[in-house]
């Protein structure tokens, strides 16, 4: 192999595991390590050249942290980069950092009034049952829903904000999972 192509391939492997961390795309389910979780991943991602690079392998998620106001899952990328054209092999073995969406919805408000009869001066007014919910959703790009599920949550757990418990509670989960 051509001393040029071999540095520009290496490149191409570190630009490639950088993409299937960001790209991850899971396929059928996998034994899970005994410790966290492994997810198949599958992707492909076209070199400098042109060259289709196909990608196969696993994403192990160790643990789950809050890092700069948001989970993040953090494990590594093993597998395979293929090179469709040329055949070429290289292995992958990155430690990876993932971002995690949090999405849903959370009650902010359940206001039940039952019938009112107001007699104001002569001008009697009657309001019968109202039901007021109001619910948040959260998610990218929805800044009142996140912000207002964030303060319904401030409260719900004193030991380091909202999203240390998620994460702990996430940890768990890979904790039970790692151990089946």
């Amino acid at each position: 192999m051509h001393k040029g192509r071999k540095t520009t391939f290496g490149a191409l492997v570190a630009a490639a595991a950088l993409l299937v961390a960001l790209l991850v795309t899971p396929v059928a389910a996998a034994q899970p390590p005994s410790t966290g979780v492994a997810v198949p991943i599958t992707g492909s991602a076209t070199n400098d050249l042109g060259q289709l690079v196909q990608f196969t392998g696993t994403l192990n998620i160790d643990r789950i942290a809050a890092s700069g106001g948001e989970l993040v899952a953090r494990g590594d990328v093993e597998g395979t980069l293929t090179n469709t054209v040329t055949g070429a092999t290289q292995s992958v073995s990155e430690n990876v950092v993932v971002p995690l969406q949090v999405t849903g919805t959370c009650e902010i408000l359940h206001l039940e009034l039952g019938p009112l009869d107001l007699d104001l001066l002569g001008l009697v007014v009657h309001l019968d049952q109202v039901v007021l919910d109001i619910t948040a959703e959260q998610g990218p790009g929805n800044l009142l829903g996140n912000l207002l599920c964030a303060v319904a949550g401030l409260l719900d757990n004193t030991g380091g904000g909202p999203l240390q418990g998620i994460a702990q509670l996430l940890n768990q989960i890979l904790a039970i999972l790692g151990g089946l």
